[in-house]
């Protein structure tokens, strides 16, 4: 019954989305306000279609109704409630109606926030969405489809999901907010295509641009930190990050977004940089179409990807198509936006730094590309297999990433339209000779890695910049209003919200920049073998092997092997590192433990047991700072949603001006 009720709704929703393309292009064309009221219900046809199609997969999963084929290849009887749910996601199928589920709330959302505004672009912003819509509800009608009814004799129970999405909490957030990241570029995306097709791109569709953007921007950023703090807590190789491809299919597209919300003031500021601000739009969704390729085609080897399916090809001709199209449209209409701009003027200005900046990512963007696919392309071609690895990608981003991180102290430090004067540039100056003093500190304490050193140095000079940039004008104001100093830092930031929020995402960025580069460059480790009873040195402390035991689940049978930790005081603490042993994995999944301090993180991750000898084989790393990486992804968390903030309800707040 589930199974013809669910393709009932997406074909209902394939249906509304097929019809609403059309007729927004009717409103578009002919101004039409019946076809677009037409088209604003049918896009909350869509996005109704896909909330009930969801509601009835996951009542499908909670029930385990194994006739449904999706809940045939990812349910069993014996999962975890919580995983069951999560379930949606762990397979190639549910994903893609995920996908339609999270394409369906923003495009009902747009449909909402846009009534009665932009006539001219909103009919060509939804045809274009609800077009894309039509592209993956048939997806999920077609070869992706997971209400496929299961074949005979109907299983009496399944295998669960992929062991690895089991393993921690992390898998219910990391994967949804992914999806809130990439989908939501479709937005952005739609409302440049309407930009281009209407020939207007006035400020109020500038600023809600940028709007639609940082909505996604800021998901996609949680993504990212959240699955690097999964595959820290997770895989028990102690890292968080390794240049995976698909790793690298989610960063690309923040790369080109973080570009565009920088080339996106400049435009919003001074009516420049149209072109390229709306190349970097269609370029965002490009990649994460890519990045959704790549790892729904089976063609990476990866710890992300699914097997390979029938998706690929389809995909792929999916962003041929869009890829074209997107070029047409920036050949053929963006001198319809009017005559071309003049360039951003030279000096020493905000302008120049934010030209800097773009280039950086840019770069930055082409050189993680080229890392990701050449491999592919290699082997596509000479039929021979190689691999870039994370040397490659450090020798390379690493100048970028530190070249960035300068500009994010001088930008903020700059006049806009003007060269600095010789205060600011004083100001930079000092920045400058502090951040040398930085650095001779860090050679003294006895810290000789050249990029980490060169990190830590930057990110200082950086911080003073951003945090002068923040409090100079709560100085001014107090001192022309005779206020008190809190009281105008507090009014500066309420009237200036959006900077401000900008500046704490960029301390957000030099926290995890300084993080990243302490833990990488200045972690130990070791492998300790011991036999039960017996103790090893790491760290100045004693690990001593207590023992192990089985423990039961009903998904799992788990090895827990126990190890005391002693210092010159007596006992520190206990860790109790895993080997998780799953019916679908013949080889076990380690579950590290991770004791984790301001300053630094031990990490414990079970190699192997053997009870019968009593023997345990432990490695055991010592990280510092790696808490200041998700403390830094909280910082950018809160500089975003203050940026993003709507403006009416920050002047509610504040009162009369």
């Amino acid at each position: 019954m589930i199974s013809l009720l669910g393709r009932a709704v997406v074909l209902l929703g394939l249906a509304a989305c097929a019809t609403g393309a059309v007729t927004g292009l009717i409103a578009a064309l002919r101004q039409s306000p019946e076809a677009l009221r037409l088209t604003r219900a049918l896009a909350y046809v869509f996005a109704g279609s896909m909330v009930l199609a969801t509601g009835l997969m996951e009542a499908a999963l909670l029930t385990h109704d194994f006739s449904v084929s999706y809940v045939a290849e990812v349910g069993s009887l014996s999962t975890p409630t919580w995983v069951t749910v999560v379930s949606l996601w762990s397979s190639l199928n549910g994903s893609i109606l995920l996908w339609g589920l999270v394409l369906g709330l923003f495009v009902g959302a747009f449909t909402y926030v846009t009534t009665d505004k932009n006539p001219l672009q909103t009919p060509w912003a939804l045809s274009m969405a609800l077009l894309v819509g039509v592209f993956f509800t048939f997806l999920v009608a077609g070869v992706a489809n997971p209400f496929a009814p299961s074949p005979e004799p109907i299983p009496a129970d399944g295998p669960g999901p992929n062991p690895l999405l089991q393993n921690h909490v992390l898998m219910v957030i990391h994967p949804p907010f992914l999806y809130l990241g990439y989908v939501g570029m479709t937005i952005p995306f739609a409302m440049g295509c309407a930009a281009l097709l209407a020939g207007r791109l006035d400020a109020a569709w500038v600023r809600g641009l940028r709007s639609w953007m940082l909505v996604p921007w800021g998901f996609l950023t949680v993504g990212i930190i959240l699955g690097g703090w999964w595959s820290y807590e997770v895989l028990g190789w102690g890292g968080w990050w390794a240049w995976d491809p698909v790793e690298n299919a989610s960063f690309l597209p923040w790369l080109t977004a973080t570009a565009f919300l920088h080339s996106a003031m400049v435009m919003e500021r001074k009516e420049q940089l149209r072109g390229w601000t709306l190349s970097l739009v269609l370029a965002t969704f490009l990649l994460t179409l890519l990045g959704t390729f790549m790892t729904r085609s089976g063609i990476f080897n990866s710890v992300h990807s699914f097997t390979e399916s029938p998706i690929g090809p389809v995909f792929l001709a999916f962003l041929a198509v869009a890829l074209i199209g997107s070029l047409a449209l920036l050949a053929f209409r963006i001198d319809a936006l009017g005559p071309v701009e003049d360039a951003v003027g030279g000096g020493i200005t905000r302008d120049t730094a934010f030209s800097f900046n773009n280039l950086l990512f840019t770069n930055f963007t082409f050189v993680v590309l080229v890392g990701t696919v050449y491999p592919l392309l290699n082997e596509a071609i000479t039929g021979k297999q190689i691999s870039v690895g994370e040397p490659w990608f450090d020798r390379y981003t690493a100048p970028l990433g530190l070249l960035l991180v300068f500009l994010m102290g001088v930008g903020p430090a700059l006049p806009w339209g003007r060269s600095a004067s010789a205060g600011q540039l004083k100001k930079i100056g000092g920045a400058g000779l502090i951040s040398l003093v930085v650095a001779g500190l860090c050679v003294a304490v006895g810290l000789r890695k050249v990029w980490p050193v060169a990190t830590i140095s930057m990110a200082a000079f950086a911080l003073l910049l951003t945090l002068d940039a923040m409090w100079a004008p709560a100085a001014a104001r107090a001192q022309a209003k005779g206020e008190a100093l809190g009281a105008a830092a507090w009014a500066v930031a309420r009237s200036a919200r959006r900077r401000y929020g900008g500046y704490i995402v960029h301390i957000g960025v030099l926290i995890i920049a300084v993080a990243h580069a302490s833990a990488t460059a200045w972690q130990t480790k070791e492998t300790l073998t011991l036999r039960q009873g017996e103790s090893g040195q790491f760290a100045g402390m004693e690990v001593r092997y207590e023992g192990s035991a089985w423990q039961e689940q009903p998904h799992r049978r788990s090895l827990v092997a126990n190890f005391a930790l002693l210092g010159p005081e007596g006992l520190i603490g206990t860790v109790s590192p895993r080997l998780n042993h799953y019916k679908k994995m013949g080889t076990p999944i380690g579950t590290p433990e991770v004791r984790t301090g301001l300053t630094e993180d031990l990490y414990f991750s079970l190699v192997n047991v053997d009870p019968a000898v009593g023997l345990a084989s432990v490695e055991v790393h010592r990280k510092p700072l790696v808490v200041w990486l998700w403390i830094g992804g909280l910082v950018m968390l809160a500089g975003t949603v203050i940026s993003a903030w709507p403006a009416g309800r920050a002047r509610a707040a504040a009162g009369p001006a």
